[in-house]
């Protein structure tokens, strides 16, 4: 019996260090057996492990990738925008786990972000709720889609950061328009 509760927290823990939260989830008053809340409480109760510890958006995110790892092995994963909340670096080690951890097995992700998406065996365009385009990242690029269009001044954007960056600027320039920025 002993042995099954190790296992069971061995899987756990390592799901939370898959999804980047077990430090922060071994360093809450009770560890894995903390009560987590939504809500943030305000005066004496605030300090009681008791009524719940509250977590920041990103933290919840990282918590529900360690739920969604616990369940690795199935034939089939669907995340909708696992990575919504996380900086870019934080977001780009979530997709390189995924795509580690789910390596030969069918994975249906949903994002608006197209760089969580550039990977991907086959992209799908949804526009009105139905399957406008689909195809490879570089296939849908070479095509006049909605996808090329989205992707394009995002890809030149980003090479022109990476050049400035290398240039004289300590600080990459932001852009200023952009199809999802307005103008």
């Amino acid at each position: 019996m002993l042995d099954a509760a190790v296992a069971v927290n061995w899987r756990i823990e390592t799901a939370g260090r898959h999804a980047g939260v077990h430090e922060l989830i071994a360093a809450l008053p009770r560890g894995y057996d903390t009560l987590l809340t939504r809500m943030v409480r305000q005066g004496p109760e605030r300090d009681d492990s008791g009524s719940g510890v509250p977590l920041s958006g990103g933290q919840w995110q990282r918590l529900a990738l360690a739920r969604a790892f616990l369940r690795r092995k199935r034939d089939l994963m669907i995340l909708d925008e696992p990575s919504a909340g996380l900086d870019a670096e934080a977001e780009h080690e979530i997709h390189t786990r995924l795509r580690e951890i789910r390596a030969g097995r069918t994975g249906i992700l949903i994002s608006h972000r197209l760089g969580a998406v550039r990977d991907a065996g086959l992209i799908a365009v949804l526009e009105d709720g139905v399957i406008a385009e689909q195809g490879g990242h570089e296939e849908l690029l070479g095509a006049d889609s909605t996808y090329a269009q989205r992707a394009r001044p995002r890809s030149s954007v980003i090479g022109e950061v990476r050049r400035v960056s290398r240039g004289r600027r300590s600080r990459p320039a932001r852009p200023r328009t952009g199809p999802d920025r307005g103008p």
